[in-house]
């Protein structure tokens, strides 16, 4: 499994064979401005969007999840998977104060939207 205290999808692959860091192209489809436009437009119509909070304090929470649903391959969301990426979370937030609770919702739906691209 991925080490998601790290803070780079490359620092998570790091002595990782079975995660792929370009051979067939697979880590080379995150484009993380694309997700960024698209989450900039939509995060005021998800139902944890609250008014108070700017894009910018749930933009690490839907990078994190873009990121981490390359680096899980075809894993569904599950509850390992997300106690996974809610141990890494200290670490991939940057400075954002956010907590886990805080932005878990928004890191699925990055995961979410990453996957379906994959499909």
């Amino acid at each position: 499994m991925a080490d998601f205290t790290k803070r780079t999808v490359a620092d998570m692959a790091e002595d990782r064979a079975d995660i792929n860091m370009g051979t067939t192209g697979s880590l080379h489809e995150i484009n993380w401005g694309t997700d960024d436009v698209h989450w900039r437009e939509q995060y005021q119509e998800r139902p944890y969007a609250t008014s108070d909070r700017p894009y910018e304090f749930y933009q690490p929470a839907y990078r994190y999840g873009c990121e981490a649903a390359f680096t899980y391959g075809t894993l569904p969301w599950s509850d390992e998977v997300e106690s996974e990426l809610e141990r890494g979370w200290p670490q991939a937030r940057g400075d954002s104060t956010a907590t886990w609770d805080q932005v878990k919702e928004a890191v699925k739906d990055g995961w979410e939207r990453a996957r379906s691209r994959r499909r």
